[in-house]
């Protein structure tokens, strides 16, 4: 697929491929295309030789995955919350809490909150799926954002891309527009996970090969989910780690990664009896009509003022103090903060991005103070 988006680009109006991939072929619009057994067969038909080459199958819809359901979800009220507005706003999210919690529960949900994939974003998914490998036969096209889980003893290989020969795409960008999930983040190899960082920042990765680099995009969502130490018991209570033993475990997440991480929720153990009294849990069909509610607030505004973000997220720093500058009421937390060292400029950047994102949620047209004092509380939430 990736060739056959690359001669559209060039003008190029008719192509012949491999009737194996025939099916993932005919998913680019604009080309008449033909499928060959053969080169032989190729060959004739390039002489004008009576050949019968194969037609592309006709398109067929590729069946709805059954995604799970944030019904499912009991208790955790705080990370519920901050999942609906990570999804709100395409933010990164830090999940802390010891097991059982609901943590991958929580993060598995996450792609059935966001908006459907644009035809555009699902052939740039598809091609990368491509590329990787990993496509369906019967179903080629990526129709929904994708959901990677990246176990801990993944290689940096694994996670960015690389290999010998030909560079493939890693599971950075195999989650290209939808959300990559790091389980127990803090088991991590150091090195390893802060390679994510210029694709938190770039939305691509560049994989150095000796004629060159590639690259491949990964504007992805990142979760991160952690134990609170290493012992990580059901219940916290029964933890034999040290504080200066919980606090390396913690500081294996670097500080230039977490200063990415928009939101951060610390989680604690419930019990059935505790929950018994809740109301029950919002599906994701009823949360989902407020993210994109919010979603096309946000966009609708950031249009209005010729600008091109779908997400407050990707709103840069500049156009935040400056073009969407807040009063001084507004941002005076934020401006202690700064000015304690408390907070870093990036910081201060991406508080102001999720207080956009409750703005919007709250149906407000620009962020209140209380909007800022929450988007800075988000930052502070971690284990102790």
């Amino acid at each position: 697929m990736p060739a056959l988006l690359a001669a559209r680009r060039a003008g190029l109006t008719t192509a012949i491929v491999p009737v194996e991939v025939l099916a993932e072929a005919s998913l680019v619009d604009g080309i008449d295309l033909h499928g060959a057994q053969t080169l032989a067969e190729v060959l004739a038909w390039l002489r004008g030789e009576p050949v019968a080459l194969h037609p592309p199958p006709q398109p067929a819809d590729p069946p709805l995955p059954a995604a799970p359901d944030l019904a499912d979800v009991v208790g955790q009220p705080e990370a519920r919350w901050a999942l609906e507005v990570a999804a709100a706003g395409a933010h990164h999210l830090l999940l802390t809490g010891p097991p059982g919690t609901g943590k991958t529960m929580l993060a598995e949900r996450l792609p059935g909150l966001l908006p459907p994939l644009t035809r555009q974003d699902s052939l740039a998914v598809t091609a990368v799926h491509s590329v990787a490998g990993v496509l369906s036969s019967d179903y080629p096209l990526v129709a929904s954002p994708p959901f990677v889980n990246v176990h801990h003893t993944t290689s940096m290989a694994a996670l960015i891309g690389g290999g010998s020969g030909m560079a493939k795409p890693g599971a950075a960008s195999r989650a290209h527009k939808g959300v990559l999930f790091l389980d127990e983040a803090c088991e991590f190899g150091q090195k390893t996970i802060d390679t994510l960082r210029t694709a938190l920042e770039e939305g691509e990765v560049r994989i150095p090969r000796r004629d060159g680099i590639a690259r491949y995009p990964a504007r992805f969502q990142l979760i991160l989910a952690t134990n609170p130490c290493p012992c990580a018991p059901p219940k916290e209570t029964d933890c034999i780690c040290t504080s200066t033993v919980r606090r390396r475990y913690q500081s294996r997440l670097s500080g230039p990664l977490l200063d990415r991480v928009d939101l951060r929720v610390r989680m604690r153990a419930t019990t059935a009896m505790a929950n018994a009294d809740a109301a029950p849990p919002e599906p994701t069909a009823v949360v989902r009509a407020r993210v994109l509610k919010a979603r096309t607030r946000a966009a609708t505004r950031w249009f209005a003022h010729g600008h091109t973000w779908l997400a407050n997220a990707l709103v840069p720093g500049p156009a935040l103090r400056r073009e969407f500058a807040l009063p001084r009421q507004t941002t005076a937390l934020l401006d202690r903060a700064l000015a304690l060292g408390a907070l870093t400029g990036r910081g201060a950047d991406r508080c102001l991005r999720v207080a956009w994102t409750l703005a919007d949620l709250a149906e407000a047209d620009r962020p209140t103070a209380d909007h800022v004092a929450a988007a800075l509380h988000f930052r502070e939430r971690r284990a102790p």
